[in-house]
């Protein structure tokens, strides 16, 4: 007894119509750049995936810090090369740790925040009351707690504390004379 599939059997391979033909892909996907043939080490494309995402944030400028910018060395595989940390290049580069300089920095991280609360704010102000109330608190002549406008008097204390954060870090760093607050001298 024949079989229904056994004049099929010698067609098998071949495909249905002349311009209809089955294609397997690879399961795993492939990577530009790198033949199919050839193996990619599973961390070299978390590597490469990782650059990817973050490209854009390391792209950024970053904030030098006391004049001078030591980038790491990259390795081969995309790491950094810490290398001359520890050794007697790093100690004469770096120098001591230096309390003063450390507080400083911190200040005016607090002081930039401060600075631009008060660049968004003083445009809530009418103009040429908030010239007189400062020049007013300046002076000496009030305190914040005299004026009668809420808002008027959060904008005095933010800039009261902008004013004695700058001081401050005058004064840590060793640097006297004028101090500025919002492009304004301030003494």
């Amino acid at each position: 007894m024949r079989g229904i599939d056994d004049g099929l059997s010698e067609f098998e391979g071949l495909p249905v119509a002349s311009t209809l033909q089955v294609e397997h892909g690879d399961r795993y996907g492939s990577v530009p750049g790198l033949d199919d043939e050839e193996l990619a080490d599973p961390g070299e494309l978390e590597r490469v995936r990782l650059l990817m995402d973050f490209e854009p944030i390391l792209a950024l400028p970053v904030k030098r810090q006391h004049g001078w910018s030591i980038r790491p060395s990259i390795d081969e595989n995309g790491n950094p090369d810490w290398g001359a940390f520890g050794s007697i290049d790093w100690d004469r580069i770096a120098g001591p740790f230096n309390r003063a300089r450390y507080k400083a920095d911190e200040l005016e991280e607090e002081l930039e925040g401060v600075l631009i609360i008060l660049s968004v704010t003083k445009h809530r102000q009418p103009r040429p009351a908030m010239d007189l109330v400062l020049k007013k608190l300046r002076m000496g002549v009030i305190a914040v707690e005299h004026i009668a406008d809420d808002k008027m008097q959060v904008f005095a204390r933010l800039y009261l504390r902008a004013w004695r954060l700058k001081r401050e870090i005058a004064d840590l760093r060793g640097v006297g004379g004028p101090c500025r607050v919002a492009g304004r001298k301030v003494n």
